[in-house]
C-alpha cells in the first residue's frame, strides 16, 4: 500500500505493506483523509531543523543528553540521535473510510460499514488500524469527503465546549483557519454572538458569510478597542484562540478583549509570555482544550477500548466525533467554503506544497484513495503484506535473522551489533506491525523485504534465526509459533509473563519427538565480559557464594507499559535471578522476599523488592530491586563474598578483587554483554555446540521465580 511519511522536511509517497488488525482495533480501507495546515505543516518544518538548530530550540534537553554521553559514549548518542533525525515518520489523524476487517473484542461495527477515524494511527495511507474508540460511523447521506474532517471538527467542538457559553454570550474567535471558521459555525448556531479577527481578508469574508457579527483586521483596527465596543463596553464573555503564531502579543490582546472573569480557550498555539495585569485585575480564567475531548492522550480509553461512562463523562472525544458528524450531516456545519481543493494520493507532494505557497494558501485540503469499491472487499482483506526492499544473493554461511518489533532497544542495541558481526549475521527480514517503521530501518541496513505478516517469516526456508523484540505480552505466543515452524529463536526477556504461557513452551519441549530448535532469552548479562571473568574465580571456590546485588532501576510512571504483564520483576529482575544461577551454577531451593510499602500512589510496591534466593549448594543471593533511588546513581552494582575473598562490580564499568588477583577490567561505558549474547548463539545455531546457551531448566527457572516474586 501507500502511505504519506515525512522526512528531513519531505513528504513521501512510500510502499510499505499494509497493517494487521489488531486487538481492540478496526482495519480501515481508507477513501479519504484530510490534512491538518496547521499542525501537518508545522511538523513537516520542524523534521528538517538541524540536529543544532534543534538542540538550541530545546535547550533543556542538551542536560539530558549529555548525561547520556557518559555513560554510553558520544559517538553512539550521535549515531542514535542522527537515526532518529533520519527517520521517516507518518503524518496525517482525520480519515474516512469503510471496515474491512474487525479487531477481538470489537462490537457494534460491520465488515464495509462506512466510518470515519482519528488519532495517532489514522494516519494518510491507503489502510490503517485504529482502535475502536477512534472510531464513529458515517451518517447515512454524509459524503466521505465531509467525513474525513472528523478530528478537526472535534477539536473545534470540544474548544466550544470548554467555553461552556449561553445564548446571547459575546465570544471572540481568534484565528480563521479550519479550526477557526468551524467554531464560528457552531457557536452561530448555539445562539452565540461571535467575533472573528485575523490577519487574512478572504478568511474574514469567509468568517462572515458563516455567521460572525463582526470581522477584525489587527492592521487596520484596533482589536481590543472594537471588541469591547461591540460588546456594550464590557468585553467578550469568553475567547476561543484557534491561531498559530509564536508571537505573544495576539494572546495578550485576546485576555484583554475579555470582561470581568471572563474566560480565554486556548485550543491553537500561542507565544506563552503571559503579562500579569492583563489577566490579575480581571481575574480571568485561562483554560487549555485537549484536542478531541476526554479520553485523549489516555491509553486505557484510546489504545485499550475502555470508555468513559456516558452519565459521568457526557462528551468523550468519540461522542465529540459522533456529533460533527451528525452537524455536518444536517447541514448545520457547512464545509463548501472550507474545502479548498481535494488531490489524488498520487498528488500527495502538490498537496503538501499548495499548503506552503508563499501566496494565498488553501484552508482545508483532501487526499482521495479512488472511489470505494465494495466489491474489491477480498481483494482489500488481503492487501499485499510484504514489500521486498533489497533483492542480493544469500551467503550460506551468514545466520539470516528475521527481526519483529523494531522498537528503540532492537535499534539501538541488537541491530547495531548484528552490522558488528556480519560476517556472522545478516538481518535478512523485518515483521513489524507498522510498516513504516519496518522499512525506516529495513533500507538503512540492507533488509531482503518487511512484512506485517508474522507468518510471512515462519514460511520462509531462508530465516535461521527468529529474534523477537515486541511488547513483552507477545512473547510466549510468538516464541512458540516460531519453535512449532522449525525457526531458532531468539526473544527478549521475559520469555513468558504468566504460568499458562511458560507451560506450552515446557510442553513443547519436553515432548520427546525430533530434534528441537535452539532457543535463548536475551539474559545478556551472564554473557559479559564481566560476569565471565568472575566465573573464572568463583568455580575454584571451595565453600558457597554469598551474593549481593542491588538495581536502582529508576522510577517509571505507573500508567507506563512496563507495569503491565508480570511488571518489572518479570520484565527486567529476571536479569539479575538468571545471573545468580549463573555463577551459583545450581537449582535454587527457597525465595523469600519482602515489598516496600509506600504511603502513597506515587510508587508501586511491585518494583520496590528486597529478593533472597537460597540454593541447593548452600549460597545466598540477596537482590535490591527498587524504583525509589535517584537515577544519576549507578544503575548496577554487584558484590560476591566466598573463602575471605570479595569480587566487586560496579555498573558493568568496573571490576576489582579483595584477597583474589583477577582482572580488573575496566570500560568507559556499560558493556553488558549484549554483543557477546549474539556470538555465543551463532555457535549453537550452526551446531558447532549442542544445546542451548542458557539450559532449558534454567531459563524455567528463573521465569517461574518472577513468577513467584511477583
Amino acid at each position: 500500500m501507500i502511505q504519506v511519511l515525512v522526512k528531513k522536511g519531505k513528504v513521501l509517497g512510500e510502499d510499505v505493506p499494509a497493517p494487521r488488525v489488531s486487538e481492540g482495533s478496526l482495519l480501515i480501507k481508507v477513501v479519504n483523509s484530510c490534512i491538518s495546515a496547521g499542525t501537518e505543516i508545522s511538523s513537516l518544518d520542524d523534521s528538517g531543523k538541524s540536529l543544532i538548530k534543534r538542540a538550541l530550540e530545546q535547550p533543556e534537553k542538551l542536560i539530558k543528553i549529555s548525561k547520556m554521553v557518559r555513560s554510553q559514549g558520544a559517538l553512539k548518542i550521535y549515531k542514535d540521535l542522527k537515526s532518529e533525525l533520519d527517520k521517516r515518520n507518518p503524518t496525517g489523524y482525520s480519515l474516512s473510510g469503510f471496515v474491512i476487517k474487525i479487531g477481538k473484542g470489537v462490537s457494534g461495527f460491520e465488515i464495509g460499514e462506512r466510518v470515519a477515524a482519528a488519532g495517532g494511527t489514522a494516519n494518510h495511507a491507503e489502510f490503517v488500524d485504529v482502535p475502536m474508540n477512534l472510531v464513529t460511523k458515517i451518517p447515512p447521506g454524509l459524503d466521505y469527503v465531509s467525513a474525513s474532517s472528523v478530528a478537526i471538527g472535534a477539536i473545534a467542538m470540544q474548544g466550544l465546549r470548554r467555553a461552556d457559553l449561553n445564548f446571547g454570550e459575546f465570544c471572540v474567535v481568534v484565528g480563521t483557519g479550519i479550526l477557526g471558521l468551524l467554531t464560528i459555525q457552531m457557536l452561530n448556531n448555539s445562539g452565540i454572538r461571535t467575533a472573528a479577527v485575523d490577519l487574512d481578508e478572504s478568511r474574514l469574508n469567509i468568517a462572515a458569510e458563516l455567521g460572525a457579527e463582526i470581522i477584525i483586521d489587527p492592521v487596520i483596527d484596533n482589536p481590543v478597542k472594537k471588541v469591547i465596543q461591540w460588546s456594550n463596553g464590557l468585553g467578550a464573555d469568553a475567547v476561543i484562540f484557534t491561531a498559530a503564531t509564536k508571537s505573544n502579543e495576539p494572546l495578550s490582546q485576546s485576555f484583554q478583549m475579555c470582561r470581568k472573569k471572563g474566560k480565554l480557550i486556548l485550543v491553537g498555539v500561542s507565544g506563552m509570555v503571559i503579562e500579569r495585569k492583563d489577566i490579575y485585575q480581571k481575574e480571568l480564567d485561562f483554560l487549555i482544550s485537549s484536542s478531541y475531548g476526554p479520553g485523549r492522550y489516555d491509553k486505557n480509553y484510546e489504545d485499550n477500548g475502555i470508555d468513559y461512562p456516558y452519565h459521568y463523562v457526557r462528551w468523550t472525544e468519540n461522542r465529540n466525533m459522533t456529533e460533527y458528524l451528525r452537524l455536518l450531516n444536517k447541514g448545520i456545519i457547512k464545509l463548501d467554503k472550507i474545502i479548498s481543493a481535494v488531490y489524488s494520493l498520487e498528488n500527495v507532494l502538490e498537496a503538501f506544497k499548495s499548503l506552503k505557497n508563499p501566496g494565498k494558501k488553501p484552508l482545508m485540503v483532501i487526499l482521495d484513495y479512488g472511489e470505494p469499491n465494495p466489491e474489491k472487499l477480498d481483494e482489500y482483506k488481503n492487501n499485499e503484506k510484504k514489500v521486498i526492499i533489497h533483492k542480493n544473493s544469500l551467503k550460506k554461511d551468514l545466520v539470516n535473522i528475521a527481526l519483529t518489533g523494531t522498537g528503540s532497544f532492537a535499534k539501538a542495541m541488537h541491530i547495531p551489533h548484528i552490522q558488528q558481526l556480519k560476517k556472522i549475521y545478516r538481518l535478512f527480514a523485518i515483521a513489524d506491525k507498522t510498516g513504516y517503521t519496518a522499512k525506516d530501518v529495513a533500507q538503512r541496513f540492507g533488509v531482503e523485504y518487511i512484512t506485517t505478516d508474522f507468518e510471512e517469516i515462519l514460511t520462509d526456508k531462508n530465516v535461521n534465526l527468529v529474534m523477537i523484540c515486541t511488547n513483552h505480552d507477545s512473547h510466549a505466543g510468538l516464541v512458540l509459533k516460531a519453535l512449532q515452524a522449525g525457526k531458532n529463536v531468539f526473544v527478549e526477556k521475559p520469555l513468558a509473563t504468566n504460568k499458562e504461557e511458560l507451560d506450552e513452551l515446557i510442553k513443547f519441549y519436553t515432548d520427546e519427538t525430533g530434534k528441537k530448535p535452539v532457543l535463548t532469552v536475551g539474559f545478556n548479562r551472564r554473557f559479559s565480559k564481566y560476569a565471565k571473568e568472575i566465573k573464572i574465580h568463583t568455580d575454584k571456590r571451595i565453600n558457597p557464594l554469598f551474593i549481593h546485588y542491588r538495581m536502582n532501576a529508576g522510577f517509571i510512571p505507573l500508567d507506563h507499559w512496563v507495569h503491565k504483564n508480570g511488571g518489572r520483576i518479570v520484565g527486567e529482575a529476571c536479569h539479575i535471578i538468571d545471573l545468580m544461577t549463573f555463577f551459583v551454577g545450581t537449582k535454587i531451593k527457597s525465595i523469600s522476599y519482602e515489598s516496600l510499602t509506600p504511603r502513597n500512589k506515587a510508587f508501586s510496591k511491585s518494583d520496590n523488592k528486597s529478593i533472597i534466593l537460597k540454593y541447593e549448594d548452600g549460597s545466598i543471593a540477596t537482590i535490591e530491586y527498587f524504583a525509589v533511588g535517584n537515577k544519576n546513581f549507578p544503575k548496577e552494582y554487584m558484590e560476591i563474598h566466598f573463602d575471605e575473598k570479595t569480587i566487586v562490580m560496579n555498573d558493568y564499568k568496573s571490576l576489582k578483587g579483595y584477597g583474589v588477583k583477577i582482572n580488573e577490567i575496566t570500560s568507559t561505558s556499560t558493556q553488558k554483554g549484549h554483543l557477546e549474547e549474539l556470538e555465543i548463539l551463532s555457535e549453537y545455531i550452526k551446531g558447532k555446540t549442542s544445546g542451548l546457551p542458557i539450559e532449558f531448566w534454567d531459563l524455567v527457572q528463573t521465569t517461574e521465580t518472577t513468577f513467584l516474586i511477583l
